[in-house]
């Protein structure tokens, strides 16, 4: 009967840990290039149970002896595997701002913060008063030369990255490049690290950040970001699943009390 209580009560934890998931999706559906996250869970190793009598005892003159006879298996619950982010490309939405930028494919913007260089999908950027190129964090964008500077110009970015700018006080002058964005890849993007705004770090399992080239390197489209990749009907179908299957748990934990408890005033006391 305790074994039931640890068994229902690791069922719970297991659908509260995805209900924090699905609400911090829903709470960022709107969020500019946000992944939505997904909680997976395991169960438990199971235990074989093993036959108590007779351990070891001939039945007939042929055969040998088992010491512990297994008879079936039991299991002991469920715990959460890992916070796994799906990368599912988002849709875009247009916004005719020069400085917003959507990344079509795998790979992430560069950013450089005060803990060190950090990555993102929120293409939602702006022009500081320095005149650097700067997340609404106020971070700034890295190109391939490092800091990207678009005072005073009228600038455009191409699908491979490339700024091409010129002042906008000089109608006539030809653009000039100024910087190719440093866009990234990782081996194992699945395994980076949320930090919030939007940002990324790397771990020990998604491996370095390393430039992304070719085929590798996602499509960058001028005047639209991308949408958060959260179905908003899926997730409220989901967290109505997670609610059934919580109360499910919870009625197995509250079976298993009235069980104990019949058996201390009850079987107990006639003995």
């Amino acid at each position: 009967m305790v074994r039931g209580w640890y068994t229902g009560a690791s069922g719970m934890n297991a659908q509260q840990y995805r209900l924090d998931a699905i609400s911090n999706n829903l709470a960022n559906v709107d969020t500019t290039g946000f992944k939505r996250d997904i909680a997976v869970s395991k169960n438990f190793p199971e235990l074989l149970l093993r036959r108590m009598n007779d351990d070891g005892v001939y039945k007939n003159t042929f055969g040998s002896a088992d010491a512990a006879p297994i008879i079936g298996k039991i299991g002991l619950g469920v715990e959460v595997n890992e916070l796994f982010t799906n990368f599912e490309q988002g849709s875009f939405k247009q916004t005719g701002n020069d400085t917003d930028m959507a990344l079509e494919g795998h790979g992430f913007f560069a950013v450089e913060t005060p803990h060190g260089e950090r990555y993102t999908r929120n293409g939602n950027f702006t022009i500081g008063v320095e005149g650097y190129l700067l997340t609404k964090e106020g971070y700034p964008v890295l190109g391939e030369n490092g800091r990207i500077f678009l005072q005073d110009t009228k600038f455009t970015v191409n699908k491979n990255g490339e700024v091409y700018a010129r002042p906008i006080a000089d109608t006539d002058a030809d653009p000039v490049l100024v910087d190719r964005m440093k866009l990234v890849v990782f081996e194992n993007d699945r395994y980076l690290a949320k930090q919030g705004s939007s940002l990324y770090r790397e771990t020990p399992v998604s491996g370095p950040a390393f430039s992304a080239e070719g085929n590798e390197r996602p499509v960058i489209t001028q005047g639209f970001v991308e949408a958060s990749n959260v179905n908003v009907v899926n997730e409220m179908v989901q967290m109505i699943e997670v609610n059934r299957m919580y109360e499910a748990n919870q009625k197995t934990i509250q079976t298993e009390d009235t069980m104990m408890s019949k058996l201390w005033s009850e079987v107990v006391r006639v003995r």
